[in-house]
């Protein structure tokens, strides 16, 4: 082991990373072989060891190695959490036996490490869970490393330590069927959130025989999420992008008891996530990211606003100058009367010019995704984190926390396939479609789920499948397009039109590893330049 202190990485240099790097190069060997459980279980003492070393180098600044893959902060107040800072253009870390470990800080050898080697730390997690809980506990800062499963494995396993030992009360609900969202909302109300999450459902719907053994509480979480999308609650819109996903409504305010009906939803959904209950309510992704407690970017208003993310787009890709006449204001329609809301201070009288439209972007950002449904968003989270510890959800990405609640999709590969258009000089027989669908098929449910989240926005297949994909403008196919551009790339995409930029990759291999990386490292979903 050793006491790296405050020595830090210089002790680790000088001692042990001859030893890590021998580490590396032994598991480069395995990832391939069939024997691979066996040979990373035999040296599962030696892996244990990295990460106990390592613990005590960095275990003093867990955040460093939370921010590369998740904020901890919230959207309360004007300190918003900070932006990932990597671009879907660019490569993945190298390994670490490629770089200077003198050169690196401890959390950077950390993070290079377990992600080149994140398919044997997975297998080991998943043949042995408690690690995570114990010598493998530093994962927990570096999510990005772990499956999905794996995840939601520890994700459980914490949520329900404390209550392990406690009986489980019947919390029981009496509703009517055409009322269900008023009434479970008025029995909510009179309850704590320990209540709500440690009771075991048992639902019935007035004059209506029946046993709740499962079914009828399913039923129950079913007409919730049809009902909290009920217009006439005016909680939540539809998204401009695909119709099927969600956004907290600006002026839900008409409903005069709009913020204690998002907390109920909060409950809701945080229950239906406690009872690993599937929920049919697909969101957009900015508000997974409030959930979540990570800054939105300014790719988020693709879904809410195809039309002016394009305009935005343009503007920082752009020179504006003399082109553009906009201000530090935006102006905003509230049931027909206008009025205008200043960015910054006297903002309606200060400019958007070349050298501050960064800054503009970023703030009518914040405005049109954040400032403007904050109270909505703080509602439906106090109702959430009263049964969802803030600090355990925030282990997943804003894709995965989808799955979580409305569970891993039923993909027809085959209708994905013959419901799919091809531009730029690709077809049906070209070499990297084949490859494509190649990949596809080799694919898991999880990541061709993720695929599905990365190039439309939402994991949701249409009822009626493939065909009735819908964009910003109708119906519209899943497309792929050829990306003219280096194929040292990772894919593209661009949510409101369902598209993926496929670069001209050389073999199936290469092809294959860009597109996984891709929608791993993409959390957001949305195409980067």
């Amino acid at each position: 082991g050793g006491n790296c202190g405050d020595q830090g990485l210089k002790s680790l240099s000088t001692g042990l990373m001859p030893l890590w790097d021998a580490l590396g190069q032994c598991l480069k060997c395995t990832h391939n072989r069939p024997n691979l459980h066996h040979v990373a279980t035999v040296m599962l003492p030696l892996i244990e060891s990295f990460m106990v070393v390592f613990k005590s180098s960095i275990s003093n600044t867990p955040s460093s190695l939370q921010r590369s893959s998740t904020s901890s902060s919230g959207i309360h107040g004007s300190q918003l959490p900070q932006p990932q800072s990597s671009s879907l253009g660019e490569q993945a870390e190298s390994p670490p036996s490629s770089r200077a470990p003198a050169a690196m800080s401890a959390e950077a050898y950390f993070q290079s490490f377990t992600d080149a080697h994140k398919k044997v730390l997975n297998m080991l997690v998943r043949a042995s869970p408690s690690l995570l809980s114990g010598s493998f506990s530093l994962l927990v800062h570096n999510p990005r490393v772990l499956d999905f499963d794996n995840k939601r494995s520890y994700f459980y396993q914490q949520l329900r330590k404390n209550d392990s030992q406690m009986a489980r009360p019947q919390l029981k609900i009496n509703v009517r069927r055409k009322y269900v969202f008023d009434d479970s909302y008025q029995q909510f109300a009179g309850k704590s959130g320990s209540e709500i999450r440690r009771g075991r459902l048992n639902v019935h719907f007035r004059g209506e025989e029946g046993v709740d053994v499962g079914g009828l509480t399913r039923e129950w979480f079913q007409e919730l999420s049809r009902e909290m999308f009920n217009p006439d609650y005016a909680l939540f819109k539809p998204s401009t992008g695909d119709k099927i996903t969600y956004q907290p409504n600006s002026q839900s305010w008409a409903n005069p008891d709009h913020l204690m009906y998002f907390k109920f939803v909060g409950r809701v959904i945080g229950k239906a996530i406690c009872d690993e209950r599937l929920f049919d309510a697909y969101f957009t992704r900015s508000f997974y990211k409030h959930i979540l407690g990570r800054k939105v970017d300014y790719r988020d208003i693709e879904a809410i606003d195809p039309d002016y993310y394009k305009s935005l787009q343009w503007m920082l890709e752009n020179d504006i100058t003399d082109v553009v006449e906009e201000t530090f204001s935006v102006e905003v329609d509230d049931f027909g009367q206008m009025r205008i809301i200043d960015l910054i201070p006297n903002g309606r009288k200060i400019p958007v010019t070349e050298e501050n439209k960064h800054e503009y972007v970023r703030l009518v950002t914040e405005q049109r995704l954040t400032a403007s449904i904050r109270d909505q968003i703080n509602s439906f989270m106090t109702g959430f984190y009263e049964l969802v510890p803030k600090e355990l959800i925030q282990i997943f990405n804003e894709q995965e926390l989808e799955l979580l609640i409305s569970g891993m999709p039923d993909i027809d590969v085959d209708d994905w396939r013959n419901n799919t258009e091809y531009h730029g000089g690709y077809n049906m027989s070209s070499a990297q479609i084949q490859w494509f669908w190649r990949a596809v098929r080799s694919f898991d449910q999880e990541e061709r789920a993720k695929l599905l989240q990365f190039v439309t926005g939402t994991s949701k297949v249409p009822i009626g499948g493939f065909s009735k994909l819908r964009g910003s403008s109708g119906v519209q196919k899943f497309q792929i397009h050829r990306d003219f551009s280096s194929t040292n790339r990772l894919p593209t995409a661009h949510t409101c039109f369902n598209q993926l930029d496929l670069p001209m990759y050389e073999s199936y291999e290469t092809l294959r590893s860009q597109l996984l990386l891709a929608i791993s490292e993409c959390s957001t979903g949305f195409g980067f330049s």
